[in-house]
């Protein structure tokens, strides 16, 4: 009998051990909504801590986008104090002086977008590009390869890969001068 026993004890499942790889199986219908509510509960504690985590993210990111502007209007504040110099100056400054002191300012301005990444771009003589360039011109050089830009009216400007504003160009089209001397 106590084989008997042993065995029908062993094929209970909520007797066997955690060493089996099977849990304890609950023993009422109390028990399960005991633990339905257990589960309930952390899921809505996790979804909670998941909502504070996105505030949080967001939050920070909006305080370094801050930070970011804040950081490059007091780089700014220079070059806006030089300007104003510049035109509080007598008339009796030689407009060389005058020249000179907006060539300094221009040059502190350029390098202030340099230390923020941003970059001119002009590129003479390299492939016209339609993502980085405006063509606004075309003009025949048998001399240069065609579809390269000839000239920079206006430079453009990027950081990395984003084009803030592009360079507007003259791009050279040796097939335009074909055309022109064909309809002559």
């Amino acid at each position: 009998m106590i084989a008997s026993v042993s065995v029908e004890a062993s094929n209970d499942p909520s007797l066997k051990s955690p060493d089996s790889g099977t849990e304890f199986a609950p023993s009422g219908p109390t028990t399960l909504q005991e633990a339905l509510a257990a589960q309930k509960d952390a899921y809505l504690r996790l979804a909670a801590d998941f909502d504070n985590y996105k505030r949080r993210i967001k939050r920070d990111s909006e305080q370094q986008a801050v930070s970011e502007k804040d950081s490059f209007i007091r780089d700014l504040l220079p070059v806006l104090d030089n300007l104003e110099r510049a035109l509080a100056c007598d008339i009796s400054v030689s407009s060389k002086q005058i020249r000179q002191g907006v060539e300094m300012t221009f040059q502190h301005l350029k390098g202030l977008l340099r230390h923020h990444g941003v970059e001119a771009t002009g590129d003479v003589g390299l492939p016209f590009n339609p993502h980085r360039h405006e063509a606004i011109a075309v003009r025949a050089d048998p001399n240069q390869p065609d579809q390269t830009i000839l000239e920079v009216a206006q430079l453009g400007y990027r950081r990395g890969e984003k084009l803030f504003r592009p360079a507007k160009v003259v791009v050279n089209d040796t097939d335009h001068s074909a055309g022109a001397k064909s309809a002559r």
